[in-house]
């Protein structure tokens, strides 16, 4: 099946289902407030490489976590109990990005480029994306940033800058999410990481139609 070519004067993706067996939909377009919203609420999220053309991916099988199910290890809940925590909403979403960004290309190698800092923080502006931050003893330990909309939050990335940081800031964004009615933590992709955490895959149709209760 083709992949789909988009372009910058009209703002739409094709049928999600006619994405490739490895989640590949399209390619092009720019990462606009509207088309990122529209990607967004389909299923479809950007994911390239540095110097690649935008490429747009929806995966069949969808890795999640549902909010009232994080796994807290018993090692960690003890970590908690001993470490004193508070958690900030949107204390600095550009340099939460930003160190996500910093500790992905010491490590891996990263998506974050100069232009997709520019376009989740203008999603930040338009409050279609929010970071959390994890605070130990008032120095801070890591965060993590997504796009929210609706009842469905779809992370993005996190990091540490001190032991379990982005684990603190995980667990607290999965029990404020459930305080408040969320249906999924969109994974999008399965790391071992978040598997250890509760994340799970479910089929396309069962994410599709949380999609469409939490995002309607």
């Amino acid at each position: 099946m083709p992949v789909y070519r988009l372009n910058d004067k009209e703002i739409s993706f094709p049928d999600p289902v006619l994405a490739e067996e490895d989640g590949l939909l399209a390619v092009g377009g720019d990462l606009c407030v509207e088309r990122l919203l529209l990607a967004y609420t389909h299923g479809i999220f950007p994911w390239y490489a540095p110097g690649e053309e935008i490429m747009w991916w929806c995966p069949k099988r969808r890795f999640v976590i549902i909010p009232g199910e994080i796994h807290v290890s018993r090692s960690m809940s003890k970590y908690l109990h001993k470490h004193a925590y508070k958690f900030l909403l949107n204390r600095d979403f550009g340099d939460t990005m930003h160190r996500c960004r910093i500790k992905r290309e010491s490590e891996e190698g990263t998506w974050i480029t100069d232009e997709m800092e520019e376009a989740y923080c203008r999603l930040n502006q338009e409050g279609y994306a929010l970071s959390l931050e994890a605070y130990e003893e008032d120095v801070l330990a890591g965060g993590l940033y997504g796009v929210c909309i609706g009842r469905c939050f779809f992370g993005e990335s996190m990091f540490s800058e001190k032991e379990n940081g982005s684990k603190a800031a995980l667990i607290a964004l999965a029990r404020m999410l459930e305080q408040n009615g969320f249906l999924m933590i969109d994974c999008q992709f399965h790391t071992p990481h978040l598997e250890s955490m509760g994340g799970k895959y479910i089929l396309w149709e069962e994410y599709d139609r949380m999609l469409r209760e939490g995002t309607e």
